[in-house]
């Protein structure tokens, strides 16, 4: 399992990769996983899954910001989402990378950047803010940013992923804030990370269990595993914890069903819902994250009239679907 997830990081991380799919994503099938490109097409999506009981926090996508001009045009972008989720009142929220906003580069600008964000989220009805989480060497940087914002604001949170070491000592310092716990997409080494998923699926529930008794603040539950699921809710109910202290959350595309079922019990519910063209290296992570997402990248990315249309038969072949294949040997293995 350690090699079918380590492949689809590889992938996540190549440029190239990247750019040709920018060209070709709605041709290829993006859109079953991402909310578009417009701004029409985004809040469409929003609103249709809020007729269905269920918000949603927007991650406008973004990787390989290397430059003040790319930061401020991710900000730009950022800012015209939120103005849009007010003025069509819709119930959402943003997720947004420091990544995105300069951090690789210059960690002040980074921290501008996100400041002007939440300022412009404050104006609009106090929307939440959630500084994703990444890669382990930026953590640090999350936390420094955050640090420096959280006496300012109320409408900020951020990730802990329970496949670090340190997760624990996450919740413990930041009781006060609104969380996402999810359980981790990145290939870390193993002193820092647990590398199983028995191992993983272990600290995801010790550390939501903890999270649940002794936060002071929203909790939000990132899982597909409806066994896990269920677990939680149990939990939660052997120990009177109140659904409005909690949500789930999903990612766009996936387990469409179990979501609309647990927000029919009455549960909050939120969908992860990416935006943009710059879509490649956040669904190699989600193969990666969850090895049944294969069957549908496999179909919806294969189909020989979609590698027809947008000309590149030959390419593609060899970029994804040479992957898929031996990727499901290693997942057969």
């Amino acid at each position: 399992m350690s090699l079918f997830r380590n492949f689809f990081i590889m992938l996540s991380n190549n440029t190239y990769l990247n750019e040709v799919a920018k060209r070709v994503g709605p041709q290829m099938g993006a859109n079953r996983v991402v909310a578009g490109n417009t701004i029409p097409q985004l809040i469409e999506t929003i609103q249709y899954l809020n007729d269905n009981k269920i918000s949603v926090t927007v991650d406008c996508l973004g990787e390989f910001v290397n430059s003040k001009e790319e930061s401020l045009s991710a900000k730009a972008q950022i800012l015209e989402i939120i103005e849009a989720i007010h003025s069509y009142d819709v119930k959402a929220h943003m997720s947004v990378k420091i990544s995105q906003l300069g951090s690789e580069f210059d960690l002040d600008l980074a921290y501008k950047n996100m400041r002007e964000i939440l300022l412009k989220a404050d104006e609009c009805g106090n929307m939440h803010i959630n500084i994703d989480t990444e890669n382990y060497d930026s953590l640090q940087k999350i936390q420094y940013v955050i640090d420096k914002l959280k006496g300012e604001f109320n409408n900020v949170g951020t990730v802990v992923q329970p496949y670090l070491y340190e997760a624990e000592n996450l919740i413990d310092k930041y009781p006060d804030l609104h969380l996402r716990i999810v359980k981790g997409t990145y290939k870390e080494n193993e002193s820092i990370a647990y590398q199983t998923k028995d191992q993983i699926d272990d600290n995801y529930i010790y550390i939501i269990k903890k999270r649940l008794l002794n936060a002071h603040n929203f909790t939000s539950i990132a899982k597909h595993d409806d066994k896990i699921i269920n677990q939680i809710k149990q939990f939660m109910k052997e120990n009177h914890i109140e659904k409005e202290q909690m949500e789930f959350q999903m990612l766009y595309g996936f387990r469409s069903e179990l979501a609309q079922s647990i927000a029919n019990e009455g549960y909050h519910f939120t969908v992860y819902v990416p935006y943009g063209d710059d879509w490649f290296a956040y669904f190699m992570r989600r193969l990666a994250e969850r090895p049944q997402n294969l069957t549908l990248a496999f179909q919806e990315f294969a189909k020989p009239k979609v590698l027809q249309k947008v000309g590149l038969c030959i390419s593609i072949m060899s970029i994804i679907g040479a992957p898929f294949i031996l990727a499901t040997k290693l997942f057969k293995k």
